[in-house]
């Protein structure tokens, strides 16, 4: 199996949803063009999701629109619904991200409906998003551990990606650490079982909320995941969990990965200019480690 991973950038979408104070439109465009010049080449830019409850991403068209003029970048938006998914096809993006929770609390938090309900929707447009042959991917939210229902049970997960798996068995699935409260082996343990049960694409996005978010993706890596999200700077959080904090920093994976001889396709020296631009962001609770390490700057 190849060592190369990919490592698919957050920060303009996760890592800037909770945000109170909005951020200009301007300097998300200058996040995403600071990020692409690292090598990044797949990003989430945004989400086309109700303004009202997260005002942060009322400027996702803009952004797209700025996103796309970037050659061989594929920028992915999240859409809850119908009316996101029109939006979305509508402005041009390379790649859909359906999202819905594990958990029926945490869906009915986030989404304001039962997993049945949210299941039903987004197979439908699944459905016809493959038909436009568009690109896609599937997160699942609170895949380990959920803020009012506490740690899920490893078959509770695996019962919901087989779910998902059944609608395309070409579809991307993202399993989320919505929390960063997931344990390595339990990261193990159902990466391993969807592995070997449907084999890739599987997706890990990580937060490094209880100081887990490597040790998790390095977990999901050894049992044979490829492609991991990751925030630069550290930014990110969820506004419907409740002491969620950042995403894996971007810097913070590309450092191990490159330790690891694993290659990420990301330059070093450029990959630090992007995050510390992303750490900087005026409202952001940025995290990660490796921008505060001399020898790792030294490195670049």
């Amino acid at each position: 199996m190849s060592q190369a991973v990919i490592i698919s950038e957050v920060a303009p979408r996760d890592g800037l949803q909770s945000i109170g104070s909005f951020v200009p439109t301007e300097t998300k465009i200058a996040m995403v063009r600071a990020l692409y010049e690292a090598g990044v080449r797949r990003m989430e830019v945004g989400s086309f999701v109700s303004p009202r409850h997260v005002p942060q991403m009322a400027d996702t068209a803009e952004v797209l629109k700025a996103a796309k003029q970037l050659p061989g970048l594929e920028c992915t938006v999240l859409v809850p619904n119908r009316k996101g998914f029109d939006l979305a096809m509508d402005a041009g993006a390379d790649r859909l991200g359906f999202f819905m929770s594990v958990t029926e609390a945490h869906n009915r938090a986030n989404l304001n409906r039962s997993r049945d309900e949210s299941l039903a929707e987004l197979s439908a447009l699944v459905r016809e998003g493959a038909a436009a042959g568009v690109a896609m991917r599937f997160n699942l939210s609170c895949a380990f551990h959920c803020p009012f229902e506490g740690v899920v049970p490893v078959t509770e997960a695996v019962d919901m990606l087989e779910r998902v798996f059944s609608l395309d068995p070409g579809l991307e699935i993202g399993i989320a650490d919505t929390t960063g409260n997931a344990a390595p082996d339990q990261v193990a343990a159902v990466f391993a079982h969807a592995l070997a049960s449907w084999g890739n694409p599987f997706a890990f996005h990580g937060h490094d909320t209880y100081g887990m978010g490597l040790a998790n993706a390095l977990a999901a890596y050894e049992v044979g995941c490829r492609i991991f999200d990751g925030a630069a700077g550290g930014l990110g959080g969820c506004p419907f969990a409740p002491g969620a904090t950042g995403n894996t920093a971007t810097e913070d994976l590309a450092w191990m990965f490159r330790r690891m001889g694993a290659a990420t396709g990301l330059d070093w020296a450029k990959l630090l200019v992007a995050a510390d631009l992303c750490a900087a962001v005026p409202g952001g609770q940025p995290g990660g480690r490796v921008r505060g390490v001399p020898g790792a700057r030294a490195a670049a």
